[in-house]
């Protein structure tokens, strides 16, 4: 076989040219490596879904001021509420994937709220890489002082023995709390009628006057309305019983495999560099392991949880299973 040679200027030329176009791509790959080591190199913005002051506001600041404390550069929250979460979703989905931009978000947002809304202007898998869970914030569940009620099996005994006289409130229509009761209602068979309420503190009011017969409550709320001898607590709806009030059993130990909670977690929008993500994870894993953010944390009844992105992810895709069906079932659909 005749082998091609190029004359000597030829190939001179074709060197050259690889050559400069060698000098040209290594810069640019070489500027690619130093951005992803040197990370962030300018401040970072965390969005936050929710109004300013609220407990997911003071949650996403804490996080907030270690991750700075870490980076050495400020991490600004940007609180960006609206449509349950879906407008603060929006902007992030839309932002640069470069790990300028996290957001902070409650789970529901992006693995609950999605089956509720006919039309979304993003896609809660695809737009979104999970990084980190944070933690998880179970519900207890609460009846009135003066009611008969003492145990989830009484609760669930009334039901049944009565027909349509219990109700029980939430703060609206799907959110955690009046999603927890639907599930209650499936488990354990029993007919309840659902009140929505334009938010917790009406819910909360209604339950002291009976005008509702249960009702579930995050954390810090409950215990504080116990404790102060207007409301009693029966259940809580973590895995295992809270540190906070261990004299309360869990739902589960009724009802086998009842589990309801709030996660709160980390997320960029899809395309971020893996190791961006992967640094970003890092920094947030030791961020809660502080022993002043667990203490605080733990008081306030949640759990610190943390892992990896894969775990998020996947922890995202069983809520979607499990409340998914539940949700087209029942048709529930956002206010």
């Amino acid at each position: 076989m005749r082998q091609l040679t190029l004359p000597r200027n030829r190939r001179t030329a074709c060197w050259l040219a690889l050559a400069a176009f060698t000098l040209i791509l290594s810069p640019a790959t070489a500027r690619a490596q130093t951005d992803a080591s040197a990370w962030p190199a300018h401040p970072v913005k965390l969005v936050v879904p929710f109004p300013a002051g609220g407990g997911a506001d003071t949650q996403a600041r804490m996080i907030a001021e270690r991750l700075s404390q870490e980076w050495k550069q400020p991490v600004t929250p940007e609180n960006v509420s609206g449509a349950g979460g879906a407008v603060a979703a929006n902007a992030v989905a839309r932002s640069k994937p470069d790990g300028q931009t996290l957001f902070f978000a409650t789970h529901p947002i992006l693995a609950i709220s999605p089956f509720m809304t006919k039309k979304l202007p993003y896609d809660p898998v695809k737009d979104f890489t999970p990084v980190i869970k944070l933690i998880e914030a179970p519900l207890v569940l609460l009846v009135p002082v003066a009611s008969p009620v003492r145990t989830v099996a009484d609760l669930v005994r009334l039901a049944k023995e009565k027909p349509g006289s219990i109700n029980f409130g939430s703060g609206g229509i799907g959110t955690t709390q009046h999603l927890a009761g639907e599930l209650l209602k499936l488990g354990a068979d029993i007919d309840m009628t659902h009140v929505p309420y334009r938010g917790n503190a009406q819910t909360a009011a209604a339950l002291i006057t009976n005008e509702i017969q249960m009702h579930f409550d995050g954390v810090p709320s409950a215990v504080a309305q116990i404790k102060g001898g207007r409301v009693r607590g029966i259940a809580v709806t973590s895995k295992k019983r809270l540190t906070s009030v261990p004299e309360l059993p869990t739902l589960s130990e009724t009802l086998p495999d009842f589990e309801v909670s709030l996660a709160y977690g980390l997320l960029v929008p899809a395309g971020t560099p893996a190791d961006v993500v992967a640094k970003i994870n890092r920094s947030a894993n030791a961020a809660i392991r502080e022993a002043a953010y667990t203490k605080r944390i733990s008081g306030e009844g949640a759990t610190i949880e943390g892992g990896t992105p894969k775990e998020f992810a996947d922890f995202l895709a069983r809520e979607r299973a499990k409340w998914g069906p539940l949700i087209k079932r029942l048709n529930i659909e956002a206010e």
